[in-house]
């Protein structure tokens, strides 16, 4: 890789890290393990990097990345053991509302590829054609994943949670 190259790819990881790491939250519910997710992720695409950086928009292919990081890291066996206690993250400058760890512990019962398309279309704004391209599905999924999800999240946090204020 070129000097240049890694200044960029450094620019833009310093830029983009906290983002990516807000999404690695939302997608696993676990600070610590999506710090693993952001390393992950930056580091398949510190080697795509040259590639990527003047073709495709750098921001789509990191968080594209990031999911799939998720949903690989999902599959290990090793994931598959639940914690006993959950521990609070002390670096956050401000408490969380209670309707916003309504939320965080309703995405976490949702099945991990419903959470990754909610996160993918409402927190990232992605298309349902970006959603389907960055998960590896058709179109049609990524619309019934979001469905099926949105209609638990209105059975576990009633109608009125979901709407939105302006």
């Amino acid at each position: 890789m070129s000097a240049a190259d890694e200044s960029a790819f450094r620019g833009f990881a310093v830029t983009r890290r906290p983002s990516l790491r807000r999404t690695a939250f939302l997608l696993c519910g676990d600070w610590h393990q999506a710090d693993d997710l952001v390393q992950t992720a930056l580091v398949k695409l510190y080697v795509a990097w040259p590639r990527i950086h003047s073709s495709e928009a750098p921001d789509g292919y990191a968080h594209r990345t990031l999911v799939r990081c998720f949903l690989d890291e999902r599959r290990r066996p090793w994931r598959r053991e639940s914690p006993v206690e959950a521990v609070d993250d002390f670096g956050t400058a401000v408490r969380p509302t209670e309707d916003l760890l309504d939320l965080r512990e309703a995405l976490a019962q949702l099945p991990r590829r419903q959470r990754a398309t909610l996160l993918m279309r409402f927190w990232l704004d992605a298309s349902v054609a970006q959603t389907a391209d960055a998960l590896g599905c058709s179109e049609g999924t990524v619309k019934s994943q979001t469905a099926r999800a949105m209609t638990t999240l209105r059975a576990l946090l009633g109608d009125q949670a979901l709407v939105t204020k302006e």
